[in-house]
């Protein structure tokens, strides 16, 4: 038999019975599920270093388990010493088991890690069902060698799901274990 992520399994024996039930749902078709993870990194500093990119999408392959994309300005600005074609970025795209895999190491390992940690905001919704939460130090995931880190940054992921409503969306990461701060039920 081959591996399934904890979380994928969780969903589909707890989270779809539970979501059934608490929004009426018609079809199982309508269950709101998770799409995929997007993991981004602003790379501010690149314009003066050309190496913080390169450690930034070594970081970000290795926290997300598959290779980070290196973005590159589109325009020039002049204010920020920034030229067109200029990387300052770097993201990637989690999706199926990747997604499920880092989502759990980031709720079970990654999140209790941070320092001071109350929960997540609750209010980050963009009104469709999707999610997003900044990450002040990237250096949380276990994955990351506090050796070979030359600068700690911070990244932004983004949680798509199938949600038509935030509420949905929700009860949606808060079944998987999200820690939100102002747990509502």
């Amino acid at each position: 038999m081959s591996y399934v992520p904890r979380l994928r399994t969780l969903y589909k024996e707890t989270i779809v019975p539970k979501l059934m039930e608490e929004f009426q749902y018609k079809s199982a078709m309508e269950i709101p599920r998770l799409v995929k993870v997007c993991l981004n990194q602003g790379v501010g500093l690149a314009t003066q270093d050309k190496k913080l990119v390169d450690n930034a999408q070594k970081e970000m392959s290795l926290i997300a388990g598959q290779k980070a994309v290196v973005i590159r300005a589109k325009r020039s600005v002049s204010n920020f010493k920034l030229r067109e074609g200029m990387p300052i970025a770097v993201r990637t795209t989690l999706r199926k088991d990747q997604m499920y895999e880092f989502m759990d190491r980031l709720i079970s390992v990654a999140l209790p890690r941070v320092r001071d940690f109350r929960g997540i905001n609750d209010k980050s919704f963009d009104g469709r069902g999707n999610y997003s939460m900044g990450i002040t130090e990237h250096i949380i995931f276990p994955e990351i060698d506090l050796d070979k880190v030359s600068k700690i940054t911070g990244m932004d992921i983004t949680f798509v799901t199938t949600a038509r409503t935030d509420a949905e969306a929700l009860a949606l990461l808060k079944h998987f274990g999200m820690p939100f701060k102002n747990q509502r039920n």
